[in-house]
């Protein structure tokens, strides 16, 4: 609701005539430097004006604590924005402690000091960028407004009782006035004369637009033109026991820009080495755009309430980019710009510690609320697993935190490596696993059915970035972890009922002989039950999937040499082994072992050339389906 009270004062009539005071620094190149070099972008102004504001403002309630004997005690402490179109002009009012004459010379004037000469004259020197951390010092963020006024007026009184009322005026040049004035309101009115170009600046919807993207949590009301613009609380600043979840939902859907409620969030309010508030929080679904180059990361990066930056992509790891919420530190040393903050360890101390906090917060959640963390894995696991490529020093905590599906467990249903080892019997040492484009083709790979026989359970890997983790995760604390396509995979447990010794041999060697270098190598299969055949990653090769995966990424990607492992206790087997002692049956040998060899191709996704196994396969099924021949017919 708009709020129609406007506490801008008319403008006060001078007293006597101006004070001319030159700037002693080489004001003109500054001012370039400040409105070409330190600033990415004009609106930058406002915010900084309007901090200017709130801090006078703070200090004015500061002093009230203890002394109301100011002028306008009673005065409500607010900043009004006045903006006239058909002037171009924008005038900022706040009723704050104001400024004395001195505060004019040395405040405003701190662009003037020598420290800012010697730096220009540094510049002067220096052929590469503008190391625009080093202004920060000098306090010039008042003279950005320069990139949008040809001419700024500043009308204030200081809150003793016996000050004076006073006018700094300049253009930007050489020089600046200071005069009195019979002004009797205490505060501070900034006019801004705005260029020709730059009438956007008195334009409502403009204005407004920028305060709430930089100004939206001062500690102060802002109102535009008898409206209040400010609205939504900085939550992160309360205490959390005066936090509604009702507030809370409102804030997250605030800065995420979300519908839905929240999954969960992260309140933390820090001192010490570093000094910060956050609150963060995980949205309930993933956005469609998380695995895109150009994402925009939801943390945005406050000081004392006054937005620095959205997309603020240091303060989390990549894995963490679907995090929303506001960090809000004092401890930042910010350049005048207060975008450059790539290089701050502050920061790099804040993100160790976010990382560790949301970490802990999952393994709550893993902990005491399982459905709430199975659907943090549902939609965000396949990102938070690709952390662990990059992450080293939270590794062991995150890897803990990986889930999967699980051969005796139901569809839908997640585990991690923590329980897999407690429900491992005694004499087993390894957590097994299979890589897959889903549930049911993990479960219909031919490498489970040793596993499904002897009631041994099998984490079921299915997302594609769980093919890219896997080489990089041998152990979990004392386990390996073995791939059940693995090509050395030691089974305890012998089946009986296959061929003898040297029979196996023998049909061994038939198989290398049909399939010859398209294969690493032949061996008979302990793992196979109730398939013929199947292909194992060989000694130096990669999993199935991963493979898939990476002719996905890349057509010209050739796979590594696979192991065929042959199941001789296969009724299908023992008929080639028979066959071998029967003349003529060579050619028909050779197209059965071709058969059984693509098949094994095509349940694992890799088969390029289907014609020739189609082709064979009604062969076979033209032969199997002829006519028993009469008896006494030759």
């Amino acid at each position: 609701m708009a709020d129609e009270t406007n506490t801008t004062p008319e403008a006060p009539e001078s007293t006597q005539a101006p004070e001319v005071h030159e700037f002693k620094a080489e004001m003109k190149q500054l001012l370039h430097l400040i409105i070409h070099s330190l600033y990415t972008h004009e609106e930058i102004f406002l915010r900084e004006l309007i901090s200017n504001a709130s801090d006078a403002l703070n200090k004015i309630r500061f002093r009230m604590l203890t002394d109301r004997d100011v002028v306008d005690a009673d005065a409500e402490q607010r900043i009004d924005i006045k903006l006239d179109k058909n002037e171009n002009t924008l005038v900022l009012t706040d009723t704050g402690v104001g400024m004395t004459k001195d505060d004019l010379l040395r405040r405003i004037g701190t662009v003037a000091s020598s420290g800012t000469l010697e730096f220009v004259q540094e510049l002067k020197k220096q052929d590469g960028p503008v190391d625009a951390s080093m202004i920060g010092q000098f306090g010039v963020g008042f003279y950005s407004a320069f990139m949008v006024a040809d001419t700024i007026t500043v009308d204030t009184r200081h809150a003793d009782k016996d000050s004076q009322g006073l006018r700094w005026t300049s253009d930007g040049g050489g020089s600046y006035t200071i005069e009195e004035t019979d002004r009797t309101e205490r505060g501070t009115t900034i006019t801004l004369h705005l260029k020709e170009d730059k009438g956007e600046f008195a334009e409502e919807w403009r204005v407004k637009s920028i305060i709430r993207k930089y100004s939206n949590f001062v500690d102060f009301p802002v109102h535009v033109d008898g409206e209040l613009v400010n609205t939504v609380d900085a939550l992160w600043h309360k205490s959390k026991s005066d936090i509604t979840d009702e507030q809370l939902t409102e804030f997250y859907k605030f800065v995420s820009n979300d519908t839905d409620e929240p999954l969960g969030h992260l309140q933390l309010s820090l001192e010490g080495v570093v000094s910060f508030k956050a609150l963060l929080f995980i949205p309930r679904k993933a956005p469609r755009d998380m695995f895109q180059e150009d994402y925009k990361y939801g943390v945005h990066l406050y000081s004392s309430k006054v937005f620095i930056q959205d997309d603020a992509k240091n303060l989390l790891p990549d894995w963490c980019r679907f995090v929303k919420g506001v960090v809000d530190t004092e401890d930042l040393p910010l350049n005048v710009s207060r975008e450059v903050t790539q290089n701050s360890p502050v920061l790099a101390k804040i993100r160790k510690i976010l990382t560790g906090k949301i970490l802990g917060l999952l393994e709550e959640w893993a902990e005491g609320e399982p459905e709430k963390f199975a659907t943090f894995s549902k939609e965000f696991g396949p990102l938070f697993k690709s952390g662990i490529q990059f992450e080293f020093e939270h590794r062991d905590q995150m890897i803990d935190l990986f889930r999967f599906e699980s051969s005796i467990k139901d569809k839908g249903e997640w585990t991690g490596f923590g329980a897999y080892a407690d429900r491992m019997p005694s004499d087993q040492d390894k957590i097994y696993y299979v890589l897959a484009d889903g549930r049911e083709a993990a479960l219909r790979n031919p490498n489970m059915e040793y596993f499904t026989a002897n009631d041994m359970e099998v984490l079921l890997m299915t997302e594609p970035v769980d093919a890219f983790i896997m080489p990089g995760i041998p152990k979990y604390k004392d386990f390996d972890l073995v791939s059940i396509e693995s090509s050395d995979l030691k089974l305890d447990k012998k089946k009986k009922g296959g061929l003898k010794k040297g029979e196996t041999k023998k049909l061994v060697e038939r198989f290398k002989d049909v399939l010859g270098d398209r294969v690493e190598d032949v061996r008979s299969s302990d793992r196979l039950v109730d398939s013929a055949v199947t292909l194992v990653t060989g000694t130096a090769g990669m999993d199935a999937q991963m493979e898939r995966v990476m002719k996905m990424m890349d057509e010209s990607f050739e796979g590594s040499k696979k192991v065929l492992e042959v199941n001789t206790a296969h009724p299908l087997i023992k008929n080639l082994s028979a066959l071998r002692d029967v003349p003529g049956q060579e050619e028909r040998i050779k197209e059965a072992i071709e058969q059984l060899y693509e098949g094994a191709l095509l349940l694992e996704g890799s088969l390029d050339n289907p014609a020739d196994f189609v082709r064979r396969m009604m062969a076979f099924m033209e032969q199997s389906t002829k006519p028993a021949p009469e008896e006494g017919a030759e």
